[in-house]
């Protein structure tokens, strides 16, 4: 029988697998399926720009007012709302619920990751064991099942989007433009990078709303509600405003935080390239729309599996080699993807590029999670607002530059900002090498859940590795 605690994980776990099933996957096509006028990229871009927004102030103010599972609810609500506006897609529909996408966005990762944390921490104090030991297991399991979610949705729109009786060969002078060779921004909307039927659309979209409805249907039913006493005392005794905003900029003037800047915008360059640039400039352009979904599939099941392995290697070799294999991984892709000239005899090596960047994103995201996790576990709440505010950042400038700017010279930058992360980060990793934070809880860990509730300041998002 399992514990409620775990069964809560699994909640969680299955209703992000739900909602990402569906936003992942519009994300994915956004640059091919809405490419007019870069509107889909434009919306991406709106995306990010409202979550640097949010995470400077919504996330402790939601979560201590509605608890974590009912800012998860209303985040869900925020998701589900963008895919309503990809119905009929248009500056009108897209840009508004991209706000509002955005808007939930960080208090949603804020409230699932306080609510794996407190369920670590109370099921710890249950069994005798460290808090630490449970709250990174359930992490693991999280991620596990969250990050396979580009896996079924993808799918979705794959197997969607192959009905359409309009598929036809891309013509051998259209793939002379795929890729850096040309500048790609201009590629020929022939063959089968035209904009799938209507109908078939709708089909997918209409399935991408229904999954996020059921997301927000097992939060709302299944998961209980762990932390209603914190919330409930917190509405009678408000912090001030400015104290709850100015704390994410007051965690600036710690000089360990600046120099990760490089290394957190830069997860949100990779991420963008992979979404927006690859499935456009060499997957829509050679092969197909219909293609992009098996693709990012790819992605999606290398980084789930990798996700679950490193973060059982990571104690044995430590964050520093699994960073450097990731940035040697991601250069190696970036000078590749400078000279390979696509074409659709080449089909394997379309699944190669994706399988490489998703091992080495997984790397990127659950061993700098650890690391803000560790060096600013005594200011979680602003270190963390912080990590979500610098990488989208880097998610915004991506998209921004999208469609004014030749693929090549992306290429370019997204290789400069991943020396900089190679120069900048070992500057920290050395600095806690030999200087190592004083962990929040000193050699004990509570056996009691009332003192866990007493003492919830101190509990942490993520945990050493």
């Amino acid at each position: 029988m399992i514990s409620r605690n775990f069964k809560n994980v699994l909640v969680v776990s299955v209703g992000f697998l739900s909602l990402f099933t569906a936003y992942g996957g519009l994300q994915s096509l956004q640059s091919s399926l809405n490419a007019e006028d870069g509107m889909g990229v434009a919306s991406l871009s709106v995306i990010y720009a409202s979550i640097i927004v949010s995470s400077m102030f919504l996330p402790p103010i939601m979560i201590k007012n509605l608890g974590c599972k009912w800012t998860i609810v209303a985040g869900m609500a925020c998701y589900v709302s963008y895919s309503f506006g990809n119905l009929y897609p248009g500056w009108y529909t897209l840009i508004p619920t991209s706000v509002i996408l955005g808007l939930g966005g960080s208090p949603l990762w804020s409230a699932k990751c306080t609510y794996l944390t407190i369920a670590g921490n109370l099921q710890g104090a249950k069994e005798g064991k460290k808090g630490a030991d449970v709250i990174n297991h359930y992490f693991g399991i999280f991620f596990f099942i969250f990050q396979s979610s580009a896996v079924w949705g993808n799918l979705m729109s794959s197997l969607i989007f192959q009905q359409d009786t309009n598929i036809a060969n891309i013509p051998e002078e259209q793939l002379q433009t795929c890729g850096a060779a040309n500048c790609g921004l201009n590629i020929s909307l022939n063959g089968t990078t035209t904009r799938p039927a209507q109908n078939l659309v709708e089909i997918l979209v209409g399935c991408y709303i229904g999954v996020g409805l059921l997301a927000m249907l097992i939060v709302a039913v299944f998961l209980d509600n762990v932390d209603r006493e914190q919330s409930s005392q917190f509405r009678g005794n408000r912090e001030p405003f400015c104290q709850t905003f100015l704390a994410t900029f007051r965690l600036l003037k710690d000089w360990r935080l600046l120099t990760l800047i490089p290394l957190t915008m830069y997860s949100g360059f990779e991420q963008s390239f992979l979404s927006g640039e690859y499935t456009k400039n060499y997957v829509t352009c050679a092969l197909g729309i219909h293609y992009v979904g098996y693709v990012m599939m790819c992605f999606g099941a290398t980084n789930s599996l990798c996700s679950f392995l490193f973060g059982r290697l990571a104690r044995y070799t430590g964050r520093a080699a699994l960073i450097l294999l990731a940035a040697l991984a991601n250069f190696a892709c970036i000078i590749a993807l400078l000279f390979w000239r696509p074409h659709p005899d080449d089909l394997p090596v379309f699944f190669v590029f994706p399988a490489l960047w998703g091992m080495a994103d997984a790397i990127w995201q659950t061993q700098t999670n650890a690391l803000y996790g560790v060096l600013f576990s005594r200011d979680k709440e602003a270190a963390f607002a912080n990590y979500r505010m610098w990488e989208s950042l880097g998610f915004v400038i991506a998209f921004a530059y999208s469609t004014f700017i030749c693929l090549e010279y992306k290429l370019y930058i997204l290789l400069a900002v991943l020396l900089l992360t190679v120069v900048t980060y070992p500057i920290v990793e050395y600095h806690e090498h030999k200087h190592p934070t004083p962990p929040v809880e000193k050699g004990s860990h509570l056996t009691d859940s009332k003192a866990l509730q007493r003492d919830e300041s101190n509990i942490i998002c993520q945990t050493r590795i």
